[in-house]
């Protein structure tokens, strides 16, 4: 859906500096296991569908709503594969905007709906298996594409509530 009122009031402040951006990413598997990646479509390297947090939201709310925005899809943040941040996760958009985002990946779980993003934000959808996925625009490490995940925390979700 674009810059969120709150970003954007951050924006007119400090207009293009760095800030720091608490985020969400899911890991998405089809039947088969591959992963489903988003590319922006404007020259960007691809990402996993992934967003802000918004105040007042838990991570667990943001990946949900963020992956409904991003590609339709109707999710259940099921384990918290790790959360990832500092120098290497700097990232400067196309505009000049420079983040530094601190990112809470869910491996999640599809419930419903289809590939049809309610936003703007993507131009195209598509399952890669962990070993031929595209370049990414973050770093993320090998462990959260390849690994089964069995020994990470489980959340049970329940009514926009994150029980560990």
């Amino acid at each position: 859906m674009g810059m969120s009122e709150y970003y954007q009031e951050i924006r007119r402040k400090v207009g293009s500096e760095l800030i720091f951006m608490p985020s969400v990413a899911g890991i998405i598997r089809d039947g088969e296991g591959k992963i489903l990646f988003q590319n922006k479509g404007n020259g960007e390297k691809w990402s996993l569908p992934a967003g802000a947090i918004e105040p007042g939201e838990a991570p667990a709310e943001a990946v949900v709503r963020e992956v409904w925005e991003e590609t339709g899809l109707h999710i259940v943040p099921e384990k918290i594969l790790g959360v990832f941040g500092g120098k290497d996760f700097r990232y400067q958009y196309p505009n000049g905007h420079k983040v530094e985002y601190v990112v809470f990946v869910f491996e999640c779980k599809i419930r419903g709906g289809d590939h049809n993003p309610i936003d703007s934000e993507t131009a195209e959808l598509r399952y890669f298996s962990a070993e031929n996925r595209p370049e990414l625009a973050l770093p993320y490490p090998e462990s959260i594409f390849t690994e089964t995940c069995s020994e990470k925390t489980e959340f049970q979700w329940d009514e926009g509530w994150v029980k560990v």
